[in-house]
């Protein structure tokens, strides 16, 4: 081979293998590309999986029947495990048991029309009416000579009265001593009566007119400009400005009994927290913002006290409201109430409603895992269903949950254990293992106090009158007219817990303050339960 066919292959070499390099890093560019994008299309698969799951959801919500009451598990039937991690033939038995309980609530229901009950008027006052035949009475109404009465029929019909809005005339009457009259006006000694205190001074609106309008709008849900109608037919105009400034007075007065009440609630053993939403209007955008209002149950007493500090959910204000507590709150799993779980003094507790609603929203994903969950948590149900229809006291509750109760949070949590590597943390059934799983201590607790409820429903229960008033009144105009609202709200849901009537105790009420503030007197003794014991 010649030198210059010898220098044509080198030449050729170093050219294919620059041609092989350059195809290597093309190559090693589409490896590249082809991972990112893996990597995409697997992002893109777990946010469609996640999108899908959350079209269901909404789905559900909207057409769908959301009570987790409905639950595919008989709450009456308790076999505990044994100690010790899940076998497979404890897992065996659970999926059997399982089965066997869905088996079991399947079951035929007849429905029949219900019977119509007659209307109570027992406690109405009665008008009667006679009426004889046409001809047979005097012009007096007597019956006549030639006739006699052999019996009577009666008819019922109901009626009403508008209300009546009337005013009173107070009129003080001076005197003076007859010896004075011959003296001169200096001399005299006229003796003119005080006036009487008034809910609020210099207001015509006396105390029924001012319970009537609070009444109005935070029991049957009326925004004043449908109580200013209303108060057109009884032949009384009022404009928006007069009834919201008697609403911001009274409202100003019932601020000293709430005051106590919350000092009243805070200062229980046990109370019951929640929060929730209260649209408000902001002034600057002029749109409803978000607000929430605190909700504080005494769970010994039923007491309630909403609390609203700008609308805010902050850490910050769960401090405020919570950081003096000495005693067992119960709480559902937002994270602001962690803080309180290092400060001493105070003792946690959990919501298995809360719980059992996670697991009960997975059942369309994954209903053996659900159904499993749900076993475990209707069990503690029973246990608490076994209590009430014993009537235990504290101490006999207490006793049979840490017998019942307690062996069988301890195979659920092995039970999460062992299930929630089989699932997806993204899915509905993994977010509510971890959840339930975090909150674990908090939920068991209450096996150790026979005074704290298994759940939470309680509260919800005492929110409830929020959320069907802001579907009426829709939202609040201020920050100062939701703190208004948390006041009246704790006052007549403390009212409902105490079985007094709101109308009766808040109108005794506004009439009493200014006597009490005038002698100095004790205000609680003016709260609805002190009140109720003073009125049975």
């Amino acid at each position: 081979m010649t030198q210059s066919e010898h220098i044509k292959l080198i030449d050729k070499y170093n050219a294919l293998k620059a041609e092989l390099d350059a195809a290597r890093e093309e190559m090693k560019a589409a490896l590249e590309k082809l991972s990112v994008q893996m990597e995409k299309n697997s992002a893109l698969e777990d946010e469609v999986a996640s999108l899908k799951d959350q079209l269901y959801w909404l789905r559900k919500k909207v057409f769908g029947k959301m009570s987790e009451k409905n639950l595919p598990v008989d709450p009456r039937q308790l076999n505990l495990f044994e100690t010790g991690p899940m076998s497979e033939d404890e897992q065996a038995e659970l999926r059997k048991a399982v089965t066997q309980q869905e088996q079991t609530i399947t079951r035929t229901i007849t429905v029949s029309k219900p019977s119509r009950k007659p209307i109570d008027t027992t406690r109405l006052p009665v008008e009667e009416i006679n009426i004889y035949p046409d001809g047979t009475t005097t012009p007096e109404g007597a019956l006549k000579d030639g006739y006699v009465e052999i019996g009577t029929e009666e008819t019922l019909r109901m009626e009403t009265v508008p209300a009546r809005v009337y005013v009173v005339r107070t009129i003080r009457h001076k005197v003076m001593l007859r010896s004075d009259a011959g003296k001169y006006p200096e001399d005299r000694t006229i003796l003119t009566p005080s006036l009487p205190p008034a809910p609020i001074s210099k207001c015509i609106a006396g105390a029924s007119v001012l319970t009537d309008i609070i009444v109005g709008k935070y029991m049957y849900h009326l925004p004043f400009y449908r109580q200013i109608q209303q108060y057109r037919e009884y032949g009384v105009s009022l404009n928006d400005s007069t009834v919201g400034g008697w609403y911001e007075a009274a409202v100003e007065k019932l601020k000293l009994l709430y005051d106590l009440l919350r000092q009243k609630i805070l200062s229980s053993e046990y109370i019951q927290v929640d929060e929730s939403v209260i649209p408000v209007l902001d002034d600057e955008r002029h749109k409803a913002r978000k607000g929430y209002e605190w909700c504080v149950r005494d769970g010994l007493t039923g007491d309630v006290m909403f609390y609203y500090d700008r609308g805010s959910r902050s850490g910050r204000v769960a401090r405020e409201l919570l950081g003096g507590y000495r005693g067992f709150a119960q709480t559902d799993g937002y994270e602001v109430y962690d803080q309180f779980e290092s400060m001493e003094g105070i003792t946690m507790c959990g919501c298995w409603a809360h719980a059992r609603r996670k697991f009960a929203d997975a059942l369309k994903e994954n209903r053996t895992l659900s159904s499993e969950a749900l076993y475990y948590i209707s069990r503690l149900y029973a246990v608490e269903s076994k209590a009430d229809d014993e009537g235990l006291k504290p101490e006999k509750r207490m006793e049979l949950r840490r017998e019942k109760s307690y062996p069988v949070i301890q195979a659920f949590e092995k039970w999460m254990q062992t299930r929630f590597p089989q699932v997806s943390p993204q899915s509905r059934m993994g977010k509510a293992i971890a959840y339930t799983y975090a909150l674990l201590p908090r939920l068991s607790r209450y096996v150790n106090d026979g005074r704290i409820n298994i759940d939470n429903n309680l509260i919800e229960n005492a929110i409830r009158p929020l959320a069907l008033g802001r579907k009426n009144y829709l939202f609040c105009g201020n920050d100062a007219s939701a703190y208004r609202a948390a006041i009246v709200y704790s006052l007549i849901g403390t009212c409902k817990a105490a079985g007094v009537e709101p109308r009766l105790w808040m109108e005794d009420a506004l009439r009493q303050i200014p006597y009490y503030e005038r002698d100095g007197r004790d205000l609680a003794d003016l709260l609805p339960r002190e009140w109720a014991k003073r009125h049975k």
